[in-house]
């Protein structure tokens, strides 16, 4: 397996450990010389270094705008920005903008600057999406030492949210259970998976997507590992299960296929970085349920 453990995976913050220090939050910008990462209408601005795609920039790009940057910490001890510009920049010919999804799934960035550009695609949305009060359209400041804000006008205090979404394999026998969703790449499976709900623990959750997505009915449900998932800002939760019972009924708002698979004739999944293949590899090295 290329990952032994869930914290192994990219987009985890242990990837980055030798490497990234991060700042604590607002601390005010020395304005050194350092690293940027650029974002444009939320797709990742790269370049080419030595035929290599990286979103690592030396300098800001000259001709483009820049409105405001954030501090995010040092990258190998060198100050680190990041920035969002707008829609409409017009980049130079050196670099281009892509989904960072799509460069996860085309496996087109080593783990570290994946899990560094996931990190700034974070901060980013968090910043945007907190910067008026969601009670009275006041106008939020940060909270010393923290990525929380407190609005000036009403009090009211907001902290990064942070979605909670299980994912879950059920082995029946040598066969897992795989769903495929409208609009994914011809042929391609992934694991029955949704959001927490309101006054719902994990283990509930986790049941009750299998459940809602194909009919069926899990047993001896087994917590196994975690990713971060910037896509905005989920946290996806892995678990194992036991076939307990039921026919496949698919739930055609969300699914356009439910099938089992043998263990050793499965389908393609999008990347061995995300924890769904990280599941079935750790399934086809022999672990048992749970």
């Amino acid at each position: 397996m290329p990952y032994p453990e869930s914290g192994c995976l990219p987009l985890n913050g242990r990837v980055l450990e030798h490497r990234f220090q991060p700042c604590t939050p607002g601390v005010p910008d020395s304005g050194e010389a350092g690293l940027w990462i650029l974002f444009r209408a939320g797709s990742l601005v790269l370049e080419s270094v030595s035929g290599q795609a990286s979103p690592l920039m030396e300098a800001f790009p000259e001709g483009v705008d820049l409105e405001e940057s954030i501090l995010m910490g040092a990258w190998d001890g060198r100050p680190l920005r990041i920035a969002e510009v707008g829609k409409e920049a017009e980049l130079p010919a050196h670099l281009r903008a892509e989904p960072l999804q799509q460069l996860l799934f085309r496996e087109a960035l080593g783990d570290e600057l994946l899990t560094l550009a996931g990190r700034a695609q974070q901060i980013l949305d968090w910043e945007q999406s907190s910067a008026a009060c969601s009670r009275c359209r006041g106008t939020p400041q940060r909270i010393a030492g923290t990525w929380g804000k407190r609005c000036g006008r009403c009090g009211c205090e907001r902290f990064p949210h942070i979605h909670p979404c299980t994912l879950v394999l059920v082995r029946r026998a040598d066969d897992l259970l795989l769903v495929r969703k409208p609009g994914w790449p011809k042929g391609y499976y992934s694991l029955p998976a949704g959001f927490c709900d309101f006054a719902e623990s994990l283990e509930e959750c986790a049941c009750r997507e299998v459940k809602e997505e194909t009919g069926i009915e899990v047993s001896n449900l087994r917590y196994c590992g975690s990713q971060s998932w910037p896509f905005p800002s989920q946290l996806m939760l892995g678990f194992t299960a036991e076939y307990a019972g039921g026919e496949i009924a698919i739930d055609r708002s969300e699914l356009e296929d439910a099938a089992w698979f043998a263990l050793d004739a499965l389908p393609p999944t999008f990347t061995d970085k995300a924890i769904a293949s990280w599941l079935i590899d750790r399934e086809r090295a022999g672990h048992a349920p749970g």
